[in-house]
């Protein structure tokens, strides 16, 4: 993975109010992909969370997948 990808969340992160499979976009990679800053953004164009996660959490975005949109639900 590398700057500008899309990635796919392969865990919640309910702090944030996102679920697995939600889509974001690396903005930086760390080292030799230890870790990446995700962006994930609403529809609106606010960014919602900006976070580092590891090749564990983050998945690419396939070519032969379909998005989905939802409604964001923040923790409270």
């Amino acid at each position: 993975m590398q700057e500008l990808d899309l990635v796919v969340l392969t865990r919640d992160v309910e702090e944030f109010g996102l679920k697995s499979g939600d889509v974001g976009t690396v903005v930086h990679c760390y080292g030799q992909g230890e870790a990446f800053e995700v962006e994930f953004v609403a529809a609106s164009g606010e960014t919602v969370a900006v976070l580092t996660l590891t090749p564990v959490d983050i998945r690419p975005l396939s070519g032969r997948e379909i998005l989905h949109v939802r409604e964001l639900t923040l923790a409270s």
